[in-house]
């Protein structure tokens, strides 16, 4: 079988660490590459300083160590990169890297400010950015906030093997 590339999309929020964990247990297979991708938006002033890019490439590099930490706990000998870059927040950047590594499948954690839906409402078609399988993982509602019923919150274990892509792309669109 030929090793497949697939990007797991940076961000510190714990939606993205839910699709990173989703990623492993469902979409992994041995010898496929993980690339963990953190695109920082460029300094919010006017005034790009070089220091600033440089810190905030180094808060992404760190992140993104910490999403790699959760791949070597679990599933020891996984191929993993990292590549940590600057872009926009609308999500051509990540679209443009997905495509110039010609991944196989690209894995986002869902929230209320997920770049997807920003590409969403400027493109018609998001999924011919990407050129590859998108697939958008929704954080599960917290215990916490869990209803009288215990069958509401679908487990999540290796189990759980359902695609996402459709699911939540269509809803976006």
């Amino acid at each position: 079988m030929e090793a497949r590339k697939i990007v797991v999309v940076v961000e510190d929020v714990d939606a993205a660490r839910t699709a990173l964990r989703w990623a492993l247990h469902n979409l992994l297979r041995y010898g496929d590459l993980i690339t963990l991708l953190h695109v920082f938006s460029p300094a919010a002033s006017r005034s790009r300083s070089k220091k600033k890019a440089r810190h905030l490439r180094l808060e992404g590099y760190q992140l993104a160590l910490s999403f790699r930490e959760i791949c070597n706990t679990n599933f020891f000998n996984t191929n993993i990169e990292i590549i940590v870059t600057e872009g926009d927040q609308d999500g051509l950047k990540v679209g443009a890297v997905v495509r110039e590594i010609g991944a196989f499948a690209v894995v986002v954690g869902l929230h209320d400010r997920s770049f997807l839906y920003k590409l969403a409402i400027a493109h018609n078609n998001i999924a011919s950015n990407f050129n590859c399988r998108v697939l958008a993982v929704k954080q599960p509602e917290s215990p916490l906030r869990k209803t009288k019923s215990p069958a509401t919150l679908p487990a999540l274990d290796s189990s759980t093997n359902m695609d996402f892509s459709q699911i939540e792309i269509a809803a976006l669109q």
